[in-house]
Order: C-alpha cells, then sequence, then structure tokens
C-alpha cells in the first residue's frame, strides 16, 4: 500500500532504512520529548524499538521535502494484524488489558500502537493522511475491529480525571467488545462522579488522537493503566469499522482539531 502526493508518501516500511527513520521518529517523541525510559542500547542509537516491532507493520508518512532519509519520516503508526501475532509475544496491549472478549469474536482484529507525528506537523495534513493510510490498510485487509493503547502524557490522574471520567461514562465499550484493565498498575476510570465531570475541561484534556477517536464512534475498555516507563497513562481505544465507515467521510469532510 502506497499513497503518494506532491508533499508527501503515506506507505508501508519496506526497508531497514525506513524502519529505522521510524523508530527514530519515535524516539524523538516519545524519548526526548515525552521523556520515556528506554533501554541504553535506544539511547545509543537514538531510535525507540522492541521486540513487538519484527512482528509489527509500520504505516509511515514520508516529508519528501526532507532529503536525509533518516529524518524524513514525520508520522508513524504501528499495526499487527492478529493473523500476525507471535504465538509468545502476542498482543502488545495484552501486558496491561485482558483481550479475551476480543479474540473470541473471531473477527478479523487489528492492534494499533506507537502511533505519532513530528512536533512540526501537529494540526496540519499529517494526521489526516495517516488516517488516510490507516483506513486504506483496514480496507486492503479486511479489518472489522481496531483496538490498542492510546496515551495521555505524564502519570498524574488528576491531571486528567475529567477526561478519563468522561469517557468511562460516556464512551465505555459494549461488554462483548470490552477489554479490562489487568496488573499491578491498573487504575479506575471513573475518578470523579458523573455530576462532577465538566464535559469542556475533558476535552480539553484529551488527545487529538482519542479525541478523533470517539468521534469516529469509537470505545474505551474498563480502566486505564500506568506506564511509568512512557511517562504515561494508557486507555485501550475499540473500534468496530462498521461503526467507523458511516462517520469517516463526514469527519474528514470537517477535519480534524
Amino acid at each position: 500500500m502506497k499513497l503518494d502526493t506532491e508533499r508527501f508518501i503515506i506507505k508501508i516500511a519496506e526497508t531497514s532504512d525506513e524502519l529505522h527513520a521510524a523508530q527514530r521518529l519515535r524516539y524523538k517523541v516519545f524519548v526526548e520529548e515525552m521523556g520515556a525510559n528506554v533501554a541504553d542500547d535506544c539511547h545509543f542509537a537514538q531510535l525507540e524499538y522492541d521486540n513487538f516491532d519484527q512482528d509489527f507493520d509500520h504505516l509511515i508518512l514520508i516529508d519528501k521535502l526532507k532529503k536525509n532519509s533518516t529524518e524524513n519520516v514525520i508520522g508513524v503508526y504501528r499495526l499487527l494484524l492478529n493473523t500476525s501475532v507471535h504465538k509468545s509475544r502476542g498482543f502488545y496491549s495484552g501486558s496491561e488489558y485482558d483481550l479475551d472478549c476480543l479474540i473470541r469474536t473471531e473477527r478479523k482484529l487489528l492492534e494499533l500502537g506507537r502511533s505519532c507525528i513530528d512536533i512540526e506537523h501537529r494540526g496540519g495534513v499529517a494526521l489526516h493522511m495517516m488516517w488516510n493510510g490507516l483506513a486504506q490498510y483496514v480496507i486492503d485487509n479486511n479489518v472489522e475491529l481496531l483496538f490498542g493503547v492510546a496515551s495521555f502524557h505524564g502519570t498524574d490522574t488528576n491531571q486528567i480525571s475529567h477526561a478519563l471520567s468522561f469517557l468511562h461514562y460516556n464512551y465505555l465499550a459494549p461488554l462483548k467488545l470490552r477489554p479490562i484493565a489487568i496488573g499491578k498498575n491498573k487504575i479506575d476510570m471513573d475518578i470523579l462522579d458523573r455530576p462532577d465531570v465538566e464535559k469542556i475541561t475533558a476535552l480539553k484534556q484529551l488527545p487529538p488522537l482519542i479525541k478523533a477517536y470517539i468521534r469516529l464512534g469509537g470505545y474505551v475498555g474498563h480502566g486505564a493503566s500506568i506506564d511509568a516507563d512512557f511517562n504515561s497513562i494508557d486507555v485501550c481505544l475499540i473500534m468496530d469499522t462498521k461503526n467507523m465507515s458511516e462517520k469517516y467521510k463526514k469527519l474528514y469532510s470537517q477535519g480534524v482539531n
């Protein structure tokens, strides 16, 4: 899959150079910008990577105006089809959530992760391009359910209490599609009582990616998870592509904020 415009190319990484450029962007965003704690070899190479990278496809957005091939990837999405899951590693989200309800559906699943956009391109067409590329990948692979963890920056729940509570009360996934947070780092999302949740404050606290998902008809799993290594609070997002199809065109005719 490859989409080419006057300035941008969106495609699946095919070479080690393209993968390294994606991992370089991840390092810039997650480590240098957001303060993630990674292994020494990642710091040495200035790349963010893990053992799961070998299982995933890597959707990359290339800026053709950047001639340096190590710095020209300005958007990344990590994509894992259930048909490509490694038997011992499983899904990346499985360390934070019980995913049995999704697996039991026996529908075509796609796990999303490590999504980021270079700071110079946020608020522009990059997110639109990434979603177009993702939509094409979903179509090409007959994906029925998308899911994955998305992050709030920082680990202080008080800073995002309205957003977490808002998601819990308004966007909790149906039981048959509801992953449950597991492990010692799980936290409840209903931090505030429903009457105390301020919608305007909640929307301001929501990262653009999570906001885009719920506008497209997405849900969240039960509970969140604190990821101290990545200096984040994670929620599990779920999207049924049947719900997504009608809302997608409408959303992007208006633009994503």
